[in-house]
C-alpha cells in the first residue's frame, strides 16, 4: 500500500483541521477504489506517509470505520472495509427507498430558484463529456461531479436533513462500488443520457411517481450491471 500525497498542514493549524484534512484524504481515496477492499490499513505506515501523527490517523480511521468504509477488528487492527454482492444489493435497496422519500418532499416543496437549478444541473450535464480518456473505464471527473450535481439538485428541497444525511451516506458507499468496478472492468452500454432526459423531464413536470420509478430502476440498472461485469475481480470471496 503506497500513501504518496502528504496532508497539507496549511488547510488549518489546528488539531481538528489536521484530523479532517487526514480524513478527506483516506476518505477520498477509499471511494475512488485505490485502497482495494480488505487492504489492512498499518496506521505507522500511514502516519509517516501523509507527514501526521498516528493519533491523528487513528482519528480518521476511527470516522471512516462509522460511515462503513473501514472496518476495525480487535487484535487485527483497521482493514479497508469489505465489499459483496448482497452489501451491494442491499445498499441499492435501501437507497432507493431513501432516494424516493427525498424526491416526494422536494417535487412537492421546490420552488423556482429549486426548479432553475435542476435545469441548470440537467444543462452542464448533457455538455460534459463521459469520457476524456477512450482507454480509461473510468468515467471523466467532471462527468462524475455533474452527475452529481444533477441527482443532488433533484432533492435539493426536500426538508429533511436526516432523509438527506443518509442519502449521502448511500450515496457514497454505492461510489465506492462503482468506481471500483470501473476500474477493473469495462463500462456497460446504457444510454445514460437518454435515462437522465427521462428523469429530468419527470423531475420538471413534478411527476414525483413516475420520477421515483425512473431514478428506482437507474439505480438498479448499474447495481446489475456491477454485479454481472467481472464482479469475481473486485468483490470479496
Amino acid at each position: 500500500m503506497n500513501f504518496t500525497k502528504r496532508v497539507d498542514m496549511d488547510v488549518s493549524k489546528s488539531p481538528h483541521g489536521v484530523i479532517e484534512a487526514t480524513y478527506q484524504a483516506l476518505r477520498n481515496r477509499l471511494v475512488k477504489g485505490e485502497l482495494r477492499p480488505d487492504t489492512k490499513l498499518k496506521i505507522s505506515d500511514i502516519s509517516q506517509a501523509m507527514g501526521v501523527s498516528t493519533g491523528v490517523v487513528r482519528e480518521a480511521l476511527t470516522r471512516l470505520g462509522a460511515e462503513g468504509l473501514v472496518s476495525a477488528t480487535p487484535q487485527r487492527g483497521f482493514r479497508v472495509a469489505p465489499m459483496s454482492a448482497a452489501e451491494l444489493q442491499d445498499i441499492t435497496r435501501v437507497r432507493i427507498e431513501i432516494e424516493a422519500l427525498c424526491i416526494r418532499r422536494s417535487l412537492e416543496l421546490g420552488d423556482i430558484e429549486w426548479e432553475a437549478s435542476v435545469v441548470g444541473a440537467y444543462h452542464r450535464l448533457q455538455h460534459t463529456p463521459d469520457s476524456v480518456d477512450p482507454t480509461s473505464s473510468l468515467p471523466a471527473q467532471s462527468w462524475t461531479s455533474a452527475h452529481t450535481h444533477f441527482h443532488d439538485c433533484i432533492v435539493a428541497a426536500c426538508d429533511s436533513p436526516w432523509l438527506l444525511k443518509l442519502r449521502d451516506q448511500l450515496h457514497v458507499q454505492s461510489e465506492r462500488y462503482r468506481l471500483i468496478a470501473a476500474s477493473l472492468i469495462r463500462h456497460d452500454e446504457r444510454s445514460l443520457a437518454m435515462e437522465h432526459q427521462a428523469i429530468f423531464e419527470a423531475v420538471a413536470s413534478r411527476d414525483a411517481t413516475k420520477a421515483i420509478a425512473l431514478i428506482s430502476k437507474h439505480f438498479s440498472d448499474t447495481a446489475q450491471g456491477l454485479l454481472e461485469r467481472g464482479s469475481e475481480h473486485w468483490l470479496s470471496p
